[in-house]
């Protein structure tokens, strides 16, 4: 593989710590939802941070397949990433993702075609492909 990008960040204190990267952009202090047993503060937390990668990520790779098939998809192109955190039969800690992919100007056959191909090339969506459920939604423009 050929290296674009590499960053380390270290969290201490697990889900009640704090997070930072290498270079200090990123400086969060973490909070434990109160569904979980925390305290629900008022920091993020781990699935919030997940929800933000992805969401970006696979924004990312809706760009790079539609500049490939000379399709413009405008800034207003939006992405939400829906994380939830359960439990299997088995007890183990388990995320399922729902990505809500709004791409104004985009019909619905060409925009169904976008988001599948993004679902192939984007790293997150690779890395997780048959470790979590990840549901696909298109939205469209209402007009």
């Amino acid at each position: 593989m050929k290296n674009l990008y590499k960053t380390t960040v270290t969290t201490k204190g697990a889900r009640k710590g704090h997070a930072k990267s290498d270079d200090g952009k990123l400086d969060v202090k973490l909070s434990m939802p109160k569904s979980m047993g925390g305290d629900g503060g008022d920091f993020t937390n781990p699935e919030q941070l997940f929800g933000a990668g992805y969401s970006a990520c696979f924004g990312g790779a809706l760009q790079q397949v539609a500049k490939k098939h000379n399709i413009e998809l405008g800034e207003d192109l939006s992405v939400s990433a829906v994380v939830k955190l359960g439990l299997t039969e088995e007890e183990n800690l388990q995320l399922s993702v729902t990505l809500d992919c709004f791409l104004p100007g985009v019909d619905v056959e060409t925009g169904e075609k976008i988001v599948n191909e993004a679902h192939e090339v984007c790293p997150y969506s690779r890395a997780t492909r048959d470790n979590i459920d990840v549901t696909l939604n298109l939205l469209v423009d209402e007009d």
